[in-house]
């Protein structure tokens, strides 16, 4: 079983903590994604579970047995790092069943695995390849394939999509997510990027400055943010996040511009309170023009700054009361900077967080 779980586990390098007693379970075959900004800690965490990193308090269990003092060739995982890792001088076959090698496993043996390796990742016909004569995606694959052939409790991913363009990143996680259901394994995914957390993850684990902000499926993540940083962090283009006041029943941005507060989270605020108003570009679109077109809503006219043509869609630049937020259009048409669009606000989809603690109003 290739559970994994970290009980109040800390990194601190001397008198500076890095990770601050964070706890998490990972399910046996689950994909979990590590996500956050450079220097959240996510790397750390996923070097301390591959033992490349001591732990300096905690605990961690792999497969139910506590690993803390355990080197990381005994801890039946497996890692791809991001720069692939491969030895210069040897072929593909070869660097695929090194690992093997040097763990005194019969050949009739590492020629299955390399096999059934080479097979899964599409390699067969580049066996005799070194790696200068293979592509980045191809790379990529022998990097993932030498950890295929371990047969791991596990597999852990640290940024391995960062060095390739864009085109192939997409590739590639296609790859991956094929990967994970043709190789029935647990994998611990690190990225920055939060478009591959949301297409790759079984769950989410946003961490932030050490601490895990939010864990859940990549829809409670999106839908249901537990505070600011996470409604900003994950969606692209990101969340539109305003100052405002709850007066009578509103959202009060200025003495000009106000909104109903949503029937569904007017239970959670008071009057007077200072609020953070939320709302994704998705929600807020130009009449007609939406796919939110039912429910409860709410309109205001507003001026386009700029506007940006995606061919299925269009990104509207605007201001609301001098704050400038995103909005989308869903059944473009050319539009003009200053040309004036009366937009809906889909209310049942906005967000409300404390202006203090930033936390969701819903769990304050």
């Amino acid at each position: 079983m290739g559970n994994i779980t970290l009980n109040k586990v800390v990194k601190a390098y001397g008198k500076l903590e890095v990770v601050h007693g964070i706890d998490l379970d990972i399910a046996h075959n689950e994909f979990v994604v590590l996500v956050g900004p450079s220097g959240c800690g996510k790397s750390t965490t996923l070097r301390m579970i591959a033992g490349l990193e001591d732990i300096s308090g905690g605990e961690i269990h792999i497969a139910n047995e506590l690993v803390n003092d355990l080197p990381p060739r005994k801890r039946n995982i497996s890692m791809v790092f991001q720069n692939y890792a491969l030895y210069p001088h040897m072929s593909v076959r070869e660097n695929l069943g090194f690992g093997l090698k040097i763990a005194k496993q019969p050949q009739n043996v590492i020629d299955q695995r390399v096999n059934e390796a080479a097979e899964i990742l599409g390699l067969s016909s580049l066996m005799e390849r070194t790696p200068a004569e293979l592509s980045g995606g191809q790379r990529q694959r022998v990097a993932m394939g030498r950890a295929i052939v371990r047969h791991p409790e596990a597999f852990l991913f640290d940024e391995p999509l960062s060095n390739l363009d864009a085109k192939l990143r997409v590739q590639m996680r296609t790859e991956i997510k094929k990967l994970h259901q043709k190789v029935k394994t647990t994998v611990v995914y690190v990225t920055h990027d939060q478009v591959e957390a949301m297409t790759l993850a079984d769950r989410i684990v946003v961490m932030k400055d050490g601490y895990i902000e939010q864990v859940g499926t990549p829809m409670e993540v999106f839908n249901h943010p537990v505070n600011t940083f996470v409604a900003s962090f994950i969606g692209s283009p990101p969340m539109n996040l305003l100052p405002a006041l709850i007066v009578s029943g509103a959202i009060w941005f200025d003495e000009n511009t106000s909104i109903p507060v949503p029937s569904r989270l007017a239970p959670h605020v008071t009057e007077g309170q200072e609020v953070i108003f939320g709302l994704r570009p998705d929600d807020l679109t130009p009449e007609g023009h939406g796919i939110h077109d039912s429910g409860e809503g709410t309109f205001l006219e507003l001026k386009i700054d700029l506007a940006e043509l995606l061919g299925t869609e269009t990104v509207l630049y605007t201001q609301i009361a001098g704050s400038e937020v995103q909005g989308k259009m869903f059944v473009p048409r050319d539009v003009t900077p200053g040309e004036v669009l009366k937009f809906r606000i889909a209310l049942e989809k906005t967000h409300l967080f404390d202006a203090k603690t930033k936390k969701s109003v819903r769990i304050s």
